[in-house]
């Protein structure tokens, strides 16, 4: 489990395709810190990376391995990264810890598309195009994570949401970075998709 608040920014190393190149190896940069805070990183630990829950394979002095599968790289913008992007990073939940945004589980429930950016006052009005069958999971003034980043929803037109932006999560995500086009992971509300799932069975 993790938060959506985001710990530090990665950059991808290398992607190393493995299984037969269906699967990927990514080495992705870290700060020492990041990597020792609140205790040292071990082997099997999951790090969320732009949103994705994944495990760490093997760890160095800045960088760590992580292997996705084809089923997360099909799910996800896993499969565009190359060396050079930058990578959204979040380690697991405590039990203690302060919940500074919301429960966020790393299983990503699909890929959304940047529409625009409209600076708003001090902040950034940013609005995304949800893929067919999550429109339904989001809801204004609800919480959703956008590449890993807890938000909330603004305002939801049909399969458009939007969410107003800071200055401090522009600078310390990879969110001010986006440009029109640009694709997301998205997770929804884990709340949402129960509820959904409930209403399901009693129809």
């Amino acid at each position: 489990m993790f938060t959506g608040i985001i710990a530090a920014l990665g950059t991808v190393r290398q992607v190393l395709p493995i299984g037969e190149g269906q699967d990927m190896r990514l080495v992705i940069g870290a700060s020492p810190e990041f990597l020792a805070e609140p205790a040292p990183a071990l082997i099997g630990a999951s790090i969320a990376c732009s949103g994705v829950c994944l495990t760490a394979v093997r760890f160095g002095a800045d960088e760590f391995d992580v292997d996705a599968s084809a089923e997360t790289l099909s799910k996800t913008v896993l499969g565009s990264w190359v060396a050079g992007t930058r990578v959204n990073l979040e380690r697991s939940l405590r039990v203690g810890d302060e919940l500074g945004g919301h429960i966020v589980s790393g299983h990503v429930d699909g890929v959304a598309e940047v529409i625009s950016a409209t600076p708003e006052n001090a902040s950034v009005r940013w609005r995304f195009r949800l893929p067919k069958g999550l429109a339904r999971f989001v809801a204004s003034k609800g919480s959703i994570a956008i590449d890993g980043v807890s938000l909330t929803v603004n305002e939801v037109d049909g399969d458009v949401f939007g969410v107003n932006i800071i200055p401090h999560t522009s600078a310390v995500t990879t969110i001010g970075t986006l440009q029109p086009g640009a694709r997301v992971n998205i997770e929804i509300d884990m709340l949402a998709r129960y509820v959904a799932r409930l209403q399901e069975h009693q129809a």
